[in-house]
């Protein structure tokens, strides 16, 4: 039974981060809506510890989320965070109320109770980050204060032999102590034995597959990036030939990626069909202006096509998708907010038929990588750069032609490559260009040109949930810019964006 730590989520932007920690200690954890939490099966489903997330919500609002933390607490321990700990706090009798100000950025603990096994090796000085307006002015009755900063006094308690609370956010990498704090309460109170990892996670997911596919036919979604390769590597470990793998070319790829993609996966002996349906794609996004649109118009049209090449197949049963973690926490959040949807999260067609298997659905991005390279793939394929789905489509701002798809993958092509030649390339999680809905007077020689301008984007990342743009040198830009103008017919103009996310995403739509 696969040991295992699970996060309560009541919708904090940092959610995902408590489970990246937790699992960057070598320990499964798992990401589940508060009101999903197992009661009584525990045991069963290797449950050996919870923590609870913060919220955008305030403990004391009528629609605020809520659980049965004394439950939960008699099977397994508790750690509250933010959100997290208020409850527990509430839930035992105690207040939390509106601070006197708002509490956000850097603070240090002024008193650790260092005899707390949550605050082993942690002493005072310590720097913890805070993010919240409401603060815990009670304590219950039986509750203690463990830890507080100058400005909060209960900045954690300890509730009983099982249940504590931070109300700053280890998570998070400005917490000094964070990790050292999350290590002592999974391992030293839950006691984990830390044995998580890209080989364990294979071992157990082939055998899983195995037993749940039998020997039914599985159809998979290619698109040409690490996470349905990756996928697609898995399952043929386990099933073999009983996969068919079909890549759809919607005419948005990079350029020469069709042709490229499927001579590497051909090296990895799978088994693969190629659809070159650009024809369909650029006819249903003709005229077509407004982001979410475009990536449902793809969708849509990615599962016709797919659902007309598997329905050729009579047999299959399954339908294998990449899906990976940020996919499903981007696409719909506990608190029902969309901040993008992702083409390959949702229900598939009634017609299909199928049912749906997603092998890396729990797994972040570098996860993901790390299983590749364990599954001893072409280090060409795990070090890819993220794209999206709806590939230039959404890169493209405005509606979408082929004569702006040409003109992005020149000036992207010439990007790229310029990232590997300049040896910067795994230096940067994810970049592209983005062709912008203006033109700009420029000259060039003698005459005037009123072309299109681009923008580079690049950043740095480690899971896709946060990132930051990433400081390439300036002599790099001003090649990369002087041959895109020099090289691209209709681009007269080169940006580089220097935004983060957030406030900003990765993608521009």
């Amino acid at each position: 039974m696969q040991e295992k730590i699970i996060i309560l989520d009541f919708g904090s932007q940092t959610t995902q981060l408590i489970g990246r920690r937790i699992r960057e200690l070598g320990i499964y954890s798992e990401i589940i809506p508060y009101n999903k939490y197992p009661f009584g099966q525990e045991k069963e489903q290797g449950i050996i510890g919870a923590i609870l997330s913060g919220s955008p919500l305030s403990v004391y609002d009528e629609k605020a989320y809520k659980v049965d933390i004394s439950a939960i607490a008699n099977a397994v321990p508790v750690l509250g965070i933010c959100y997290g700990a208020q409850l527990m706090a509430m839930s035992g009798g105690g207040r939390v109320e509106p601070a006197p100000s708002r509490e956000y950025g850097r603070a240090r603990l002024s008193f650790v109770d260092e005899a707390c096994p949550l605050f082993d090796g942690i002493a005072p000085g310590s720097q913890v980050w805070m993010s919240h307006g409401d603060t815990i002015t009670e304590l219950p009755d039986g509750f203690r204060c463990v830890a507080s900063t100058p400005e909060v006094r209960y900045a954690a308690f300890e509730a009983s032999p099982t249940m504590w609370g931070v109300q700053f956010h280890p998570e998070v990498y400005h917490s000094e102590c964070g990790m050292r704090l999350l290590e002592n309460f999974a391992v030293g109170v839950c006691g984990a034995s830390c044995s998580w990892s890209a080989a364990s996670f294979i071992e157990s997911t082939v055998a899983d597959l195995k037993e749940k596919l039998g020997d039914d036919r599985v159809i998979l979604g290619l698109s040409g990036g690490v996470d349905s390769s990756v996928a697609a590597v898995l399952l043929n470990k386990a099933i073999g030939r009983n996969l068919t793998c079909i890549f759809v070319d919607h005419g948005m790829l990079r350029k020469n990626e069709f042709s490229e993609v499927l001579r590497d996966y051909e090296v990895l002996g799978l088994n693969v069909i190629g659809v070159d349906a650009s024809e369909k794609f650029f006819a249903d996004l003709a005229g077509v202006t407004d982001p979410e649109k475009k990536r449902k118009i793809i969708g849509a049209d990615f599962i016709e096509v797919f659902d007309a090449e598997a329905s050729k197949i009579t047999d299959a049963r399954w339908l294998a998708q990449g899906t990976i973690y940020p996919d499903c926490i981007e696409s719909l959040s506990i608190t029902g907010t969309v901040i993008k949807s992702h083409h390959n999260v949702g229900g598939l067609p009634e017609r299909m038929n199928l049912k749906l298997c997603e092998p890396l659905r729990l797994l972040f991005k570098d996860e993901v990588r790390a299983v590749g390279r364990a599954l001893g793939m072409p280090e060409h394929l795990i070090s890819r750069h993220p794209f999206p789905g709806p590939g230039l489509a959404v890169r493209i701002l405005g509606d979408v032609t082929r004569e702006k798809v040409s003109i992005l993958q020149e000036a992207d092509h010439i990007f790229i490559k310029g990232l590997r030649d300049s040896g910067l390339y795994n230096q940067v999680w994810q970049a592209g260009v983005i062709l912008l809905p203006v033109q700009s007077v420029g000259v060039m020689g003698d005459e005037r040109t009123y072309e299109r301008a681009v923008a580079l984007r690049a950043v740095t990342s480690t899971d896709a949930m946060t990132a930051d743009w990433a400081h390439l040198p300036y002599e790099f830009l001003a090649k990369v810019s002087n041959e895109i103008i020099n090289k691209v017919r209709g681009v007269n103009r080169v940006c580089y964006d220097i935004s983060s996310k957030p406030p900003a995403t990765i993608e521009w739509e």
